[in-house]
């Protein structure tokens, strides 16, 4: 292998009009460090140690459109209020020499009632399982309300200095449940065939590029599959890819899961539900996930480049730039990328359990993350902020070092 095609991740590559200086970028991954949905210190400094590390962007994720499309009460969602804020974090990424994205969605039928204030709505009438409850069925004025909420935050995004916006159309997020069989139940032209359910998600990208001109970057998130019966499979996918590159996606991040039904699939690895109990207040969810944890949330195997085989379909049906996420922990797995056409990846939890990845391999210092995939970041998440556990005392130690698994 020649040195140019080996180091081709170190060099930059072009996102619609923006140019960044090598080919990796840190995925949305929701670091659950915005109380009362406000920026914190804590989201500046982890992103800004992100882009000092040699990332080429970061992601700042999960950023609501909307008040009403959270999960937690500490995820952010979009307003002038915390625009000056969001200013300094991407002023702190630029010092880096990074560029900052950040992710936009609405969670739909899996909103928090109690974070929200009301009802939850979504494309139909399909129980949650993950809230233990029903949405209301979305109208048309629904639809052009959410769809109008996409375009203002982006368009906040480009006041805030951010360089990129990641619509989040994938893992069961409101597009994504348009999308999905399982959760469009619809009969009118918005459900059914594959066609009908595009309509709003197609729509969405469609407005968010009218609104932020020809040449910003919008990356879409976008499941390859749902990881559920009769639902979103890998052949609808390459449609749906080939529909959002036609309404102005600049480049596509093919991804699966769905978090109200399939949580860990896009992670793979280790089910720490012992911890994710250990950090909820709650004493009902902490119940609840020690006695029904195991049978809510399914183990799968970690591999490296696990979605690679789907985001190749993905990747053969459109001319834009394909993002590949999934299992790229080493420089290995970024020439394997590199090779098969895809212009940049996205890397997750390698970054997050050593900031500074990016450089050391560039550098020649490492070749691969030490991570072993067990999860208890995401864990950690619900109550200090997404970090690299090292867990130091009592019980909870003894406990994992008897469930601990050698690094894949």
């Amino acid at each position: 292998m020649t040195d140019q095609k080996r180091n081709k991740v170190f060099t930059p590559g072009k996102i619609g009009g923006l140019e960044l200086r090598n080919r990796v970028i840190r995925a949305g991954c929701f670091e659950g460090m915005c109380p009362e949905g406000c920026m914190s210190d804590r989201l500046l400094e982890h992103h800004r140690a992100v882009a000092a590390g040699g990332a080429a962007m970061t992601t700042v994720a999960y950023c609501s459109v909307a008040k009403d499309g959270r999960a937690y009460g500490h995820e952010m969602w979009m307003r002038e209020d915390i625009v000056p804020e969001l200013k300094r974090l991407t002023d702190a990424v630029h010092a880096e020499g990074g560029a900052a994205s950040i992710q936009l969605g609405h969670c739909g039928f899996f909103a928090s009632r109690s974070a929200i204030g009301h009802q939850p709505i979504g494309p139909s009438r399909k129980f949650c399982l993950f809230r233990l409850s029903f949405p209301r069925v979305m109208n048309e004025r629904d639809m052009t309300e959410v769809r109008e909420q996409f375009g203002t935050a982006a368009a906040m995004a480009i006041q805030a200095g951010f360089d990129a916006v990641e619509v989040h159309a994938g893992h069961g997020y409101l597009l994504s449940q348009f999308l999905s069989p399982y959760t469009n139940k619809r009969k009118d032209q918005y459900g059914g065939s594959l066609e009908n359910r595009l309509q709003f998600p197609a729509s969405v990208v469609r407005h968010v590029r009218d609104t932020v001109g020809p040449d910003f970057p919008i990356l879409v998130k976008m499941n390859t599959t749902d990881g559920i019966r009769r639902a979103l499979e890998v052949e609808d996918a390459v449609e749906v890819a080939k529909r959002f590159e036609a309404e102005g996606a600049s480049a596509l991040v093919p991804s699966c899961g769905f978090t109200a039904k399939t949580p860990l699939m896009m992670l793979r690895g280790k089910v720490p539900t012992w911890m994710m109990a250990f950090n909820q207040t709650n004493p009902f969810q902490v119940l609840g996930l020690l006695m029904f944890g195991r049978f809510m949330v399914q183990e799968y195997k970690f591999e490296e480049l696990f979605l690679l085989e789907n985001a190749r379909k993905i990747r053969e049906a459109v001319k834009i730039p394909v993002v590949l996420i999934g299992g790229v922990c080493s420089t290995d797995n970024m020439e394997t990328a590199m090779n098969e056409g895809f212009e940049f990846v996205q890397v997750g939890r390698a970054i997050i359990k050593d900031p500074d990845i990016v450089n050391k391999m560039q550098r020649g210092e490492v070749q691969a993350s030490d991570c072993d995939h067990c999860n208890r970041c995401v864990a950690a998440m619900d109550r200090d902020g997404v970090r690299c556990v090292t867990v130091t005392d009592g019980p909870l130690k003894k406990w994992w070092q008897r469930k601990r698994v050698p690094a894949v």
